[in-house]
């Protein structure tokens, strides 16, 4: 468990008392030398030294499946330790469309100030900070927990330090630069803090000044004088101090102004777009609020009365610093996308970071040495960690699983910064300035004065000495005269006598005067006592209502749990028709079968037949040739009796020539009916031996149909469960579903919950529908789905395009299906099919392929832009356009193939395909118009590509400035983005003028619903010199 300075040893505490005494005393002494010689020194020994750092805090252990990492802070009451809070980014347009199937990393649990961070479905790791923020924390509720004691430290005289540290893309800027011109509410913490600051200072007596500096690539460089560049860093060698001696200091007169100054830096800030954020900062912003107060006088017990009477007349003023520290978000080569002149800011920026790690683990660690000299960012905030300042620390995430590993670093940044403890001191000194100057006023009136009354002396000794010298010479003839001259001295005297006396009334009058004033000092006391009472009621009320605000929470916490019951119910019913679905096309799929398995009995029972036939007809040739061998054999036996006979009868040599001839022929007619018999033999044992192949193929087919119905049975029993469990009746699950509606408008924090869950279930109910796909594809086979494709069924096309496109959805898959054929099988139905329902799926299919970089260039090098600008013209199904449409806008996203889309026809099939009408297609075609613009910007940047955009000879400026003021909002985005980026091309200037886009880019950086957009269009306004002049001969 943490410690504080109260939960030391008591050997500590005494001996840190004593070094406090010691260090009081020797302050008092080296005042009291200071007065009495004369000097102007300042109080550098009044420093009060107010808690100590707490002791290393324990560690437990904690199970594997669900680690926490957390410590039990008694010590929140210490202001020296550094503040640390969570504030989760919102989820974005492209952590919805890329992280869709994925849950976030982050739960967040605000009540117990503690995050979880999840590693996958069942393990976590769990961590407390000071204040956890979800994505709906406004503004003011960040800035009044992270910044205000921050602020309010510094108003009484503390150093005091802001920062925000987190992956890029997460808020940071948002949370501390936002100036809020259009809505109050989203004021950052620059603008509040020198609000407060402004109203709890007197601008006669007090000042407030600011400097604002850039780290950028390791230079220094102030955003309000740009041309300073590589400022140095000073320290002073005795108090350690950092100054920079070389940045503009700018006294603030009024909220007003430091706006404007605010304005004037953020336009000189280095920022860039790149994957992960279109306006990225690319330097470390540091605000510096310079303050100077007057203490009100005040006598300390110990000293004694002739310190106390001269301490009483010198004036104290107490000087202190604030730092917003706007840090560059770390990032990823891999996933920024930063190259050339990005990817040197990258390094640098990295590098920064790393040496604030190492800093923030040494002192986390209570290492000998703290690497503050490793970079010039550690440099200036050697204060803020581990010195003399309050420091309060927001970090800030993103939900996305995709940036999990950056998440992870950023709060384990987060709990390191919490072990550090820093010596917050009070710096108060001697106004020894003003009191200079007081001084020598009233040196130079007592002089005057003096000069005065010489003069007068002289002049009144001048006209004595010559009085005298003239009753010298007339003393005798005078004497008479004498009397009257004594008489006139008398008079004088009396007049002398009147002014003392008006002297000292004056003097009355003055006491009086000083009695009524410490009248007034004593009310004033009194009025501050009656500001701490009410400061105490306050406080009560702030409890109470925090309080009242707990039980709110909860009773929202179980209306979102009857959100979630609800959503149940509906994502039941969705589940109930899905398994419907797939009920029927087993139920088509078995008849199916059934269909193909009578085809083969019947041509089985046919092929039987005719090797019956041939069987018997076999058969009876034997028999002939038997009975034609016996024949041959009888008249043989008779050759032979003929030949005895004539041998007997001795008859001529003619005769007997003429029977071995006939013997021998009929001998090679029994050779071939031999042969021919033992060929039919043979013939037959085949066909014997394909009939056996022929049956053992229909037994399994016999048993893929038995399994098949059996997986219907199945399939059919969970329906029956699903059915069960579903709501009763369609008219109960419409009630609920227009009780949530009724819901939604009644309250927006449960329309946000009630979105989510059913958000959640649908993800349930497509997860199911990709694990009975996944499921298929394992018991059938890939290459079989394939090979399907080319059926001559039209239903079973459709069935097998329908798996590929699902299976196409996943990134895992692709690879696979591209290899087996599967790209080259949709492009072939594109080509030779007329379905209108293989159009749409196999379109789809193709727009998921789309999604990866390598299969784009397949696509096109086998001419699949052709086949689905044929098939956009060919068609006007507003789905199968929309399909079409998203696949041609992914293909946008890749600037290797703009030239080849472009003369493929694939720009203006979608520029045609706008003639539905249907608002889908029509946001498919924006995004597929700002992807393309946005790579021919980025391709720019990098000096890959140079001229007129590709997008001018098609007339799609002309179409985006028509739609430009439409009516759903992703579309007027995506439009106003292309828009915004076809400005950055300089050669396209000609044509945004001739147009009348310059005035649609002017409006669009000024209403625009996107921040990032405006300031796109602001920046690009600004950077265009063509634009400058347009909009100076139209101002004119």
């Amino acid at each position: 468990m943490a410690t504080t300075s109260s939960g030391l040893r008591p050997a500590q505490r005494a001996e840190r008392q004593r070094v406090s005494q010691q260090g009081l005393i020797h302050g008092g002494n080296s005042l009291t030398r200071s007065l009495n010689n004369g000097q102007n020194s300042l109080r550098s020994n009044d420093t009060k030294p107010l808690h100590f750092p707490p002791a290393p805090t324990s560690r437990r252990s904690v199970t594997p499946n669900s680690r926490s990492h957390s410590r039990d802070f008694d010590d929140d009451n210490d202001p020296g330790r550094v503040r640390v809070a969570v504030r989760l980014r919102p989820r974005n347009a492209e952590d919805l469309l890329s992280d869709a199937d994925f849950a976030d990393c982050v739960e967040l649990q605000p009540e117990l100030k503690r995050l979880k961070l999840r590693k996958n479905n069942w393990s976590s790791e769990s961590y407390k900070f000071d204040e956890v923020f979800t994505g709906t924390a406004s503004q003011k509720r960040v800035y009044e927990v992270v910044a205000k004691p921050v602020v309010e430290s510094v108003l009484s005289g503390y150093n005091g330090t802001v920062m925000a540290y987190g992956q890029t893309g997460t808020g940071k800027t948002f949370t501390l630069g936002r100036l809020g011109k259009d809505d109050a509410s989203e004021r950052g913490i620059m603008v509040r803090a020198l609000e407060d600051i402004v109203a709890n200072v007197s601008l006669a007596s007090d000042t407030v000044e600011i400097s604002y500096l850039q780290l950028y690539m390791e230079s220094i460089q102030d955003l309000l004088a740009p041309e300073k560049t590589n400022i140095t860093i000073n320290e002073d060698p005795k108090t350690g101090e950092v100054s920079l001696p070389g940045a503009v200091t700018v006294k603030v007169q009024d909220l007003d102004h430091f706006v404007e100054l605010l304005q004037i830096g953020e336009g000189n800030r280095h920022a860039a777009n790149t994957k992960l954020n279109t306006e990225s900062s690319r330097s470390h912003a540091i605000l510096m609020v310079y303050i100077r107060r007057s203490v009100p006088e005040k006598v300390e017990d110990g000293i004694n009365s002739q310190d106390r009477k001269t301490k009483s007349k010198l004036p104290l003023v107490r000087k202190s610093k604030l730092l917003i520290v706007d840090l560059a978000g770390s990032e990823r080569l891999d996933k920024s996308g930063s190259e050339g002149l990005l990817l040197e800011e990258a390094k640098f920026i990295n590098l920064s970071l790393t040496s604030l790690g190492k800093c923030i683990n040494a002192l986390a660690e209570n290492s000998p040495h703290i690497p503050t000299r490793d970079s010039k960012l550690t440099r200036l905030l050697r204060d803020s960690f581990g010195g003399s300042a309050r420091t309060s620390l927001i970090i800030t995430i993103g939900p996305s699983s995709r940036h999990h590993a950056e998440t992870t670093s950023t709060i384990m940044f987060g709990q390191r910064a919490m072990k550090i403890v820093n010596v917050v001191k009070l710096k108060e000194e001697f106004d020894y300035e003003s009191l200079c100057r007081k001084l020598e006023t009233q040196v130079d009136h007592l002089t005057a004065e003096i000069d005065r009354q010489q003069k007068l002396r002289e002049s009144e000794k001048y006209d004595l000495e010559k009085r005298l010298r003239d009753c010298h010479d007339s003393f005798n003839e005078t004497r008479k005269n004498l009397v009257t001259r004594s008489e006139l001295l008398e008079q004088k005297n009396t007049r002398l006598e009147l002014v003392i006396e008006e002297a000292l009334a004056e003097l009355n009058c003055q006491k009086d005067q000083n009695s009524l004033l410490e009248d007034k000092i004593a009310d004033l006391e009194m009025s501050l006592k009656q500001n701490k009472q009410n400061q105490l009621e306050n406080s009560t009320y702030q409890k109470v209502l925090a309080d009242t605000t707990q039980m709110y929470e909860k009773k929202i916490t179980e209306l979102m749990k009857l959100e979630v019951e609800r959503a149940k119910s509906e994502s039941a019913e969705e589940q109930l028709d899905a398994m419907k679905k797939l009920s029927d096309e087993h139920k088509k799929l078995i008849q199916h079968h059934e269909m193909e398995n009578s085809k083969y009995q019947m041509a089985l029972a046919d092929t039987t037949q005719m090797y019956e036939m041939k069987i018997m007809e076999l058969t009876k040739q034997l028999e002939d040739g038997h009975t034609r061998f016996e024949g041959a054999q009888e008249q043989l036996d008779l050759a032979n009796m003929l030949l005895a006979d004539y041998q007997n009868s001795t008859q001529g040599q003619d005769e007997t020539s003429e029977l071995r001839l006939k013997l021998e022929e009929m001998y090679r007619l029994h050779e071939s009916t031999v042969n021919e018999l033992q060929s039919l033999k043979a013939e037959f044992k085949d066909q014997i031996q394909e009939k056996e192949a022929i049956s053992e193929k229909l037994y399994a087919v016999q048993e893929k149909l038995s399994a098949e119905e059996k997986r219907r049975k199945a399939i059919e029993h969970e329906l029956v469960n699903l059915k069960k469990g579903a709501p009763e009746g369609d008219k109960h699950f419409e009630d609920k579903k227009s009780y949530m509606k009724e819901n939604i408008r009644g309250t927006s924090v449960l329309g946000t919950s009630a979105s989510l869950n059913k958000s959640g279930t649908l993800r349930v109910t497509q997860s199911a529908q990709r694990a009975t796909i996944a499921k298929i594809c394992e018991e059938v086979g890939l290459q079989k789905i394939i090979q399907l494709l080319t059926s001559e069924d039209s239903d079973v096309q459709i069935h097998a395009v329908k798996v590929i496109a699902n299976l196409a959805a996943e990134d895992v898959n692709q690879e696979s299906i591209v290899e087996e054929g599967g790209l080259d099988a949709l492009l072939t139905m594109l080509r030779s099919s007329q379905n209108a329902t293989i159009l749409r799926v196999a379109s789809g299919a193709i727009a998921n392929l789309a999604m990866n970089e390598m299969n784009q260039g397949l696509i096109m090098s086998r001419g699949g832009a052709k086949l689905l600008e044929k098939t956009a013209s060919g068609t006007d199904d507003p789905q199968t356009l929309r399909m079409v449409a998203g696949a041609l806008a992914n293909l946008c996203g890749n600037e290797k193939l703009h030239t080849m889309l472009k003369e493929d026809g694939g720009i203006k099939a979608m520029l045609g395909m706008v003639r539905s009408g249907n608002s889908d297609v029509v946001a498919q075609v924006a995004r597929g118009l700002a992807n393309f613009a946005k790579c021919e910007s980025r391709a720019m940047v990098q000096g890959h590509r140079k001229g007129r955009s590709l997008l001018m000879e098609d007339h799609a400026l002309e179409w985006l400035i028509d739609n430009c003021n439409t009516t759903q909002a992703s579309t007027r985005c995506h439009i106003e983005l292309a828009l915004s980026h076809l400005a950055q091309n300089e050669d396209n200037a000609r044509d945004f003028i001739s147009s009348g886009a310059l005035q649609e880019l002017q409006r669009i950086s000024n209403e625009s619903s996107r921040e990032d957009i405006r300031n796109l269009a602001k920046k690009m306004l600004k950077s265009n010199p063509v634009f400058q002049g347009e909009m100076r001969l139209g101002q004119q």
